[in-house]
């Protein structure tokens, strides 16, 4: 069994954030564990052809890492992943990693007052676990009736099947939202035919995207304020975006946008129809792409507003009741945001894992913390998403909050911190009060961030210049605290 301080769960972005901050604060007794074989999460696991972040490049990445030299405004999977690698080399987290390490228990031990972790390479002994699993990597493949009958290939779009070529082929794409949007567009022009099942359209806007000139490389490279000035104009103008969603009639006027952007890149009105979302712009997840409607229009592409209902072994069934035969089906079904795998497998003081004590409706305090489960924090937990910012603020934002209360329990010669039951619930209450007017709740869709009991467990409603606020100090008296023990006088 290894011990340490902190262990951190997850190799992605978010686990090699939680790693250089506990470096840069004067930490080295810590693990980062990830069940594959390097690291990466969402940007190792998903390789889909055109996989691309939909946050400019300037903001996805570390404020203590920049890169001058993106190839485009919007990064392309493979340069995000080789980013993520050298942030890990350069700031000396390597030495730290244990991948093949999938953890199938963590248990808080309340006798000791720390964690006891299994892995399937070996057990852990920690006094702090930090998760940073993340919500986007644990596909979900809706269990269509005859799924397992199908001889043809299928896969889900995280999980792309690289050896299967699809030139010539016949190709059911079922989910339309911003997976989909980015590989329906690569491989419309090499498959027979494209059959796209869109229960619900989304909302697309045109993505101002384009290659980064070598006189701009070589102006960020020299002069790195030239960088952080772009980083902070996108910032603040998509914290002007995040002030409209919260208001509903701001948003329809925004929509005019994505209307203007549908009707120049589709002139047929009956497949403009089927692609013309009946909710308001932001309700869903609002996606960018220049080229998505194009690909939909060429005579090879069939778009089906119904769900699949059935597989059969060389077809698939639309709610439509039409037949269609296919070679392969590519799910673009998206992941387990609110049921995160993580909450079956992290169990608290009374035993009960997260996903007993929520019930379909995960709760926290500021995202980061639960109640009942003491010494851990959550990265990109409950109530922490957004629609305008990106990822890496809110990770570098938590992890101000996580240092700070290590620093307290050093200070004060703390074992445990535990949020505060009624802390939480209030907390919980201002959430659920301020979304009830955003446009993710009154915006007449039901998306992904409403859970299966119909409440938004995944919005924070307020800016990230709020949550910077709120997560500069750790507020020690919102929380429940064991001394250590001291040992006793011979």
């Amino acid at each position: 069994m290894e011990r340490v301080r902190v262990l951190v769960v997850g190799a992605g972005l978010s686990g090699i954030c939680a790693a250089v901050k506990l470096r840069r604060a004067g930490i080295e007794d810590f693990a980062v564990l990830d069940r594959a074989a390097e690291l990466g999460g969402t940007w190792r696991d998903n390789t889909y052809p055109g996989c691309a972040c939909d946050v400019p490049s300037a903001l996805y990445s570390f404020s203590f890492e920049p890169k001058p030299d993106w190839s485009r405004f919007f990064a392309p999977q493979a340069e995000i992943r080789a980013y993520a690698r050298r942030v890990a080399e350069r700031h000396g987290v390597v030495p730290h990693l244990r991948f093949g390490a999938d953890v199938e228990d963590a248990a808080w031990d309340d006798s000791e007052q720390r964690w006891r972790v299994q892995t399937t390479a070996g057990d852990y002994d920690a006094q702090v676990l930090i998760a940073g699993t993340g919500p986007w990597h644990e596909p979900v493949i809706p269990d269509i009736p005859g799924r397992e009958r199908f001889e043809g290939v299928s896969f889900h779009s995280s999980r792309w099947d690289h050896d299967h070529d699809l030139r010539g082929k016949r190709v059911a794409v079922i989910g339309s939202g911003a997976s989909a949007v980015q590989f329906v567009p690569r491989i419309q022009p090499v498959v027979e035919r494209l059959h796209l099942f869109q229960r619900t359209p989304h909302w697309v806007v045109p993505k101002p995207d384009r290659p980064l000139t070598d006189l701009e490389r070589s102006l960020f490279a020299r002069l790195p304020v030239a960088q952080r000035v772009l980083r902070g104009g996108i910032y603040y103008g998509s914290e002007l975006l995040g002030r409209g969603m919260l208001r509903p009639p701001v948003m329809r006027r925004l929509q005019r946008i994505g209307e203007r952007h549908l009707r120049r890149q589709v002139a047929d009105q009956e497949l403009r129809r089927r692609l013309t979302p009946d909710y308001t712009l932001g309700c869903k997840r609002l996606l960018l792409s220049n080229d998505y409607y194009p690909s939909l229009t060429q005579p090879n592409v069939d778009v089906i507003p119904e769900a699949v209902t059935e597989i059969r072994e060389r077809s698939v069934v639309g709610a439509d009741g039409v037949e269609r035969d296919v070679d392969t089906i590519v799910f673009g079904t998206g992941f387990r945001l609110l049921d995160m795998p993580i909450a079956e497998w992290l169990r608290g003081r009374d035993g009960r894992t997260m996903a007993e004590l929520w019930q379909g409706s995960p709760r926290g305090y500021m995202g980061t913390t639960v109640a009942g489960f003491p010494n851990a924090f959550m990265l990109l937990g409950p109530n922490l998403g957004n629609g305008h910012s990106s990822a890496t603020v809110l990770m570098e934002m938590q992890m101000a909050y996580v240092i700070d209360a290590l620093r307290a329990m050093e200070r004060d010669g703390l074992a445990s911190v535990d949020v505060r039951a009624d802390v939480q619930w209030e907390f919980n209450e201002r959430v659920d009060k301020r979304l009830a007017g955003s446009i993710w709740n009154a915006g007449g869709c039901g998306s992904y961030y409403l859970d299966r009991n119909g409440r938004n467990s995944f919005m924070y409603p307020w800016s990230t210049i709020h949550l910077r606020r709120r997560t500069r100090r750790f507020d020690l008296a919102s929380y429940s605290t064991q001394p250590l023990a001291r040992p006793v006088a011979a």
